[in-house]
Formats: structure tokens, sequence, C-alpha cells
């Protein structure tokens, strides 16, 4: 069974429930302060690691309680972070959520140590690097990224640094699965070494719009299952909603998983269906 490599962002989710939505320079008083963790590349992390895949993750967090908390959740699902660098002097990156009683909510999303993922961080998937094990269950470094794994990106990181470690990981023969959300296109010849890319229905409609045509493209299509290329797969059944944020990153990281264990596109794609079914039935991103 192959590894995953993710290569993402990490915030924590402070989220208040209001009533409506302030006017500029009003006042309102909300609710009770909830926090979640998130950020799209933990939440498929952690979803790949419930899948049973080892994961590595690469990527950033501040030198502050949240940060230090984070590692050490995600070390403790199997979770190797030795290459979760922390950055000395910023914030681990943060999302403030405001929630209306109308279900409408307004993000503001504060990137703090995401902001500071270079293309120096992505030399552990070249199999170098001096990472950290100070800290982990790991007792060597993990190698660089083979022909057996999986390297799983999404957006929420500089696109230069996403790009690049697209480019690493298919030059050393790995299957890349990149979730393209937040929305936007990066080059062609990138798009074109994803298998696949990941889509929702709206982020479809933009890429159809922008012209590009990415030769794998997998389509989440909600309640009415998924589509790659050919291939459709029926949504699985939900007996109750109680939050649906994360549940497309519960589905990039299981489909990943599955891929690096040798399942063929069906079989991904049903064992994904079935996580992001599961993942509607707790609040927050990530399962406590």
């Amino acid at each position: 069974m192959g590894r995953v490599f993710v290569v993402g962002s990490l915030n924590v989710d402070s989220v208040v429930r209001v009533e409506r939505h302030p006017s500029p320079g009003e006042t309102l008083m909300g609710g009770d302060l909830t926090t979640f963790w998130g950020g799209k590349g933990a939440n498929q992390a952690v979803a790949a690691a419930q899948a049973g895949a080892d994961v590595v993750f690469i990527g950033r967090v501040g030198d502050d309680t949240e940060g230090a908390e984070y590692r050490t959740r995600l070390a403790s699902r199997s979770i190797d972070v030795r290459p979760l660098t922390v950055t000395r002097g910023v914030s681990t990156g943060h999302a403030m959520i405001a929630v209306a009683d109308s279900g409408e909510n307004t993000i503001i999303v504060s990137p703090g140590a995401n902001a500071r993922v270079t293309i120096d961080d992505l030399e552990v998937l070249r199999g170098v690097g001096g990472v950290s094990t100070t800290d982990t269950v790991f007792d060597s470094e993990p190698s660089g990224i083979t022909k057996d794994d999986v390297l799983l990106a999404s957006l929420e990181l500089d696109f230069d640094v996403v790009s690049e470690a697209i480019r690493i990981a298919a030059g050393a023969g790995a299957r890349v699965v990149l979730n393209l959300a937040p929305f936007a296109v990066l080059d062609a010849e990138v798009l074109a070494l994803a298998d696949p890319v990941i889509v929702n229905e709206h982020e479809a409609e933009q890429l159809r719009a922008s012209g590009a045509a990415p030769d794998s493209l997998l389509v989440t299509l909600g309640s009415e299952g998924s589509r790659w290329a050919d291939t459709d797969v029926a949504a699985s059944r939900v007996a109750e909603v109680v939050d649906t944020t994360g549940a497309g990153d519960t589905y990039c990281g299981t489909l990943a998983a599955r891929l690096a264990a040798g399942d063929d596109r069906r079989q991904a794609m049903e064992a994904a269906s079935a996580a992001a079914a599961r993942s509607v039935g707790w609040l927050g991103a990530q399962p406590a």
C-alpha cells in the first residue's frame, strides 16, 4: 500500500452564531464561540488516515498554542507531521465564521503560516530535508515520494508551491490527486499531470467557463453522487445531516487513500462516497 503525501493548509475555525449579519460599523451580540479544527489540507489528511493510509503532511503552523495542539492532534492519528514546519513569529491559520439564523455564513480567513509555505518545504518529496523526529512515533525520516504513493493537494496554499509539488510527484511516477478548491485554474501542463482533478458542481461550471479541460476530471454532485469520466457512482444514503462542512474534503482524502491502496476508480469512489456520507453526521470538518 502506498502512502498519501498531503501538501495543504491547516486552519483553526472559530464559529459564532448570530441572528443576522451586521451592517458595516454595527456591533451585534452573538452566541457562544465554538472552535473546530479545519483547513482543507488537514481535513483531507485526517480523512485519508481514517481510510487506512499512511499519511505524510507537508505544510506550516505558527509557533502558537494552536499550532502545537494541531501537530499533536494530527500525530495522534498516526499522521507523519515531521514535514509540518513550525514558523516562528507567525500565527497558525485561522478562519472566523459567522453563521446567521438564515443559515448564511460569512468567513474571513487569516492564512497565517499557510502563506509561508514555500517550494523549499517540498524537499521532503525528494527525500531530503532533515526533518525533526522528536515529537512523533516515527524513527526515521520519510523517504521521498515514489511511484507507489499518491500526492493530494488543494489550493489554499501558494499556487506556485502546489504546482511544483505536482511536478515533483509526477516526475517520481506518483499519482497526483488535485482538488481544485478554492477554485482557481493552474497551468494546463500542471492540470494534465493530475489523475484526477476533483471539483464540485459549481467548480465544474467555473472550470468550463475558463476553457480548461483536464484529461482526468472527477465531479462530485452532492446527493446525485459523483462522476469520473465514464464511471458514475451514486451518493451513499445519509440518515441525518448534522453539518456538511468538510464532506468534500472527506471525499478527497478517502479517494486518495483508496487509490494508494490499489483500488480501481469505482471502488475508490464508492469508499469516498460512503465516508463523505458519514462525515455529515458530526459537527465540524473533522471527527472529534
